[in-house]
């Protein structure tokens, strides 16, 4: 599969499925509380996303994935599947949201946590956030993805955290994963150079503890191997002739000063 360049049509459908994306992070944000079970967030986006927003959920079914939204919590790194085990004070949990709009996907995620964060969980939710952000900000036509991806592994690592290998962000459009993969470590001046029309997503799973994960049997869940906590922030981003739009931003969204 080669990089496709979106044309304006199709960005204009790619802003849409990601304003729809953002929506339902901010729609669910009060319902994320203590006692409610991953399994009733996983049914309050899923009626979100197909009555009020008339669109698709993208991860039911995708290759076999149950529902529709990944919920990762506390050492779960990513693709966590929503069951009946309920959220208590402490946890830290990410949502992950794959918004499919005519025919076109929008990708966010975002960490919440239950009532008092502890430090360990400030500190990875913080450092992924802003690494998330660095890479963001260098996004525009000529820079290299390993650019992007070094700037992402060093500013996290700086914060003694370590940052996952295995998965990456990815090219999207009509295709919930296309070209290029987007490494969240990297060399500079290495990989593919960034052209106006490239749409992805960049969002860094760093880890308190090493950077090993393992998957769980039920072939989605992944998990810190170390059992140390691990936090994740995504969005869909668009090159433009002089730098970058984020399709995902939501509505009151502080973009940090990095």
């Amino acid at each position: 599969m080669s990089i496709h360049i979106k044309t304006q049509e199709e960005i204009e459908k790619m802003r849409v499925a990601g304003r729809l994306t953002a929506q339902v992070l901010t729609m669910i944000e009060p319902h994320v509380i203590a006692g409610v079970t991953t399994d009733e967030l996983n049914d309050i986006c899923h009626d979100y996303i197909t009555n009020e927003l008339s669109a698709i959920p993208a991860p039911l079914n995708y290759r076999g994935f149950p529902k529709s939204i990944c919920t990762s919590v506390n050492h779960q790194v990513c693709h966590g599947i929503p069951s009946d085990k309920k959220l208590k004070a402490g946890d830290a949990i990410n949502i992950d949201i794959t918004v499919i709009k005519d025919e076109y996907h929008g990708d966010s995620s975002q960490m919440f946590v239950i009532g008092k964060p502890s430090i360990q969980a400030t500190r990875a939710i913080e450092a992924s956030h802003i690494a998330m952000w660095k890479g963001i900000k260098m996004v525009k036509p000529g820079v290299q993805l390993g650019d992007i991806g070094h700037a992402i592994q060093k500013y996290a690592e700086s914060k003694n955290c370590s940052v996952v290998r295995e998965y990456c962000g990815h090219g999207i459009g009509k295709n919930f994963h296309e070209d290029p993969q987007v490494l969240h470590y990297g060399t500079p001046q290495t990989g593919v150079t960034l052209e106006e029309g490239m749409t992805f997503t960049i969002e860094p799973m760093v880890n308190i503890g090493k950077r090993h994960v393992k998957m769980l049997k039920d072939n989605w869940t992944v998990v810190t191997k170390d059992h140390s906590l691990s936090a994740q922030w995504e969005h869909t981003i668009l090159v433009t002739e002089n730098g970058f739009e984020v399709l995902t931003l939501r509505e009151n969204e502080v973009v940090p000063d990095v």
